[in-house]
Order: structure tokens, then sequence, then C-alpha cells
């Protein structure tokens, strides 16, 4: 990388990663975020040109990507920066985020352990052990080779789950509503059961038995006991005691 491509350089990488989050803290308007970055830069510059004097034959010598970022980092993000990023990338795991937000994170993060994702497969590795359960089984058992097909499986497996998880809860809402009118019908009495009375029962008599379940004399039309009529007798209508009528019968009290 030579002294032109530093600008271009600095502004892809070193400005835009702190940006977000200082402009944030700062809190301050454009105008006044554009002069700091403008102050930022020259001061880079300044470095960088006394790196390439030194270091790279005052710029005669060729500097790869990967040496000026190590480079960069070294000098404007401190140790306890660097550690704490690492940390959380080896602690990232998908959580509440979608698929392509976790590899979003990851490769984000992943610049701060080179160690691990300078080997594809230990990136790979790092990357579906952080998924879901429910999705980190399902890849496992496939054995992915690159992060590419990795992260196209993981989509696949993420919209088929959730397919799923929708028809399911569909399913679920349907036999509820289906109950739900069942015991409403139950629950509900018909006309006929609200109209029945349950019946009184007879008075007993003293031939045994109800009332209701004596014949019908021929003489009175009413029902007793006994083979006489109570009526023609002056029996007591109530007991049928020829002692009293059935206005002084005992039984009435």
């Amino acid at each position: 990388m030579n002294l032109m491509a530093w600008s271009t350089a600095v502004k892809l990488f070193g400005m835009n990663l702190a940006a977000r989050s200082l402009a944030i803290k700062m809190r301050s308007t454009t105008v006044d975020t554009a002069i700091y970055f403008g102050r930022r830069q020259k001061h880079a510059d300044v470095w960088w040109s006394s790196v390439l004097r030194t270091q790279f034959g005052d710029g005669t010598m060729e500097v790869a990507w990967t040496e000026f970022v190590r480079l960069f980092r070294a000098k404007y993000i401190s140790e306890h920066v660097q550690d704490r990023m690492e940390q959380e990338f080896l602690t990232l795991t998908q959580g509440s985020m979608s698929v392509l937000e976790y590899e979003a994170r990851f490769a984000e993060l992943s610049k701060y352990a080179p160690h691990i994702v300078a080997d594809e497969q230990r990136k790979v590795k790092k990357f579906i052990m952080g998924l879901k359960p429910s999705l980190r089984t399902r890849l496992v058992a496939l054995g992915h080779r690159s992060m590419e097909e990795a992260l196209s499986a993981a989509c696949m497996q993420e919209a088929e789950m959730e397919v799923y998880l929708e028809e399911k809860r569909a399913s679920l809402k349907r036999p509820t509503l289906a109950f739900q009118r069942q015991d409403r019908k139950k629950k509900a009495p018909s006309f006929q059961q609200r109209a029945v009375v349950p019946a009184r029962r007879a008075a007993p008599t003293p031939g045994g038995g109800t009332v209701a379940e004596k014949p019908v004399c021929t003489q009175c039309g009413k029902r007793h006991g006994g083979e006489v009529c109570w009526v023609t007798s002056g029996r007591c209508l109530r007991c049928g005691d020829k002692n009293h009528k059935i206005r002084d019968c005992p039984k009435m009290a």
C-alpha cells in the first residue's frame, strides 16, 4: 500500500471503524463529526508517512492489507479494546438474532480473532457452535467445509423451521376453537330441560303407598284407600279416620 492509497484505506477502515459509536457518544452534529475525523485523518496521515519511511523504504515497498490492518490497530485501537472484542467473539452466540444478523456480528468481531478465522475449518466450527441448538444440531450432522455453505444451510434450516412452527401454531388454534364450541353447547341447557319441573311426591295414605297409587273411588271420584268410600261414610278425607273430619285431622298440623 503506497501513500496515495492511504487516505482511502483510512476512510474505509479507520474512520468508519469508530464513526458510528463515537458520533453517538459525542452527540455531535454532522459538521462537528466531520471536523473531528478530519483532524484524526491528518494525524493518521502523518503517522503512516512515518511508518512507510522507517519500515517500508519510504513507500517503495508494497504493504499487504493484513499488515496495514495490524499496524493500524496497534496504533489506534488499545490492547484492552482488542482483548474485549476478541472475548466477545469467542463467547458470541446467536441468541435472539436471526441467522443473517448473527453472521454479520460474527464477521465484524472475527477481525479480532485472526488466530481462529485464519483456519476456515475452525471458523466454520465456531460459527456453527454459536447457532441456536435447534439449528446447530442439524448443521453439525451435515459437516460443511466453508462459511458460504454453513451460512446458506443455516438460512435454509431457519426458514424451514419458521414454516413448521407457524403451521404448528395454526393447528393448535383450530382444535381449541372446536372444543370451546362443544363446551358451550354442553353447558347451554335445552328448552325442555329448563321447562321440566320436578313432580311433588304424593302424600301417603293409611292403606299404604301414596294417594296417586290408589284407584279412583266409583262413588266419590277421589283416590283413597280401603273398600268403604270415605266421603259417603263420613270419614276424614286426609287419613280415613271415622272419628274426625279433615279439618280436625292431626296430620294436617
